[in-house]
């Protein structure tokens, strides 16, 4: 079976920089002035807590975000949106509503994806 790819093709050295971990969001707020961001707090274990933003306020409520065990790649550079610096991105699946990729079982936040 052949699957075309939709991105450019890239090199196991290319996937390789790429930092994927498994992290609890503590908390969850909706960004002043946007409709768009929420800000989550997201402890990483051992390699401490993280703000991350993330565009899916009109998908989730901030409450339905706090608690939640799920996938982010920490290594991109921090950008910075609305004031606020993220330092990282929620993996999800791209759906008519987002779905985020969990581990089957409970895991140990800061453990590597791989």
């Amino acid at each position: 079976m052949n699957i075309e790819p939709i991105k450019p093709e890239i090199t196991i050295e290319d996937l390789s920089k790429i930092d994927v971990r498994v992290g609890t969001i503590t908390s969850c707020e909706k960004v002043e002035g946007s409709t768009k961001l929420l800000k989550l707090n997201v402890d990483f274990g051992e390699l401490g807590q993280r703000q991350i933003l993330t565009g899916m306020q009109e998908y989730y409520e901030p409450e339905q975000m706090v608690g939640l065990q799920t996938t982010f790649i920490v290594n991109l550079k921090p950008r910075k949106m609305m004031g606020l610096e993220s330092y990282g991105m929620i993996f999800a699946v791209d759906s008519e509503k987002p779905i985020f990729l969990k581990p089957q079982n409970d895991a140990d936040n800061g453990l590597t994806v791989i």
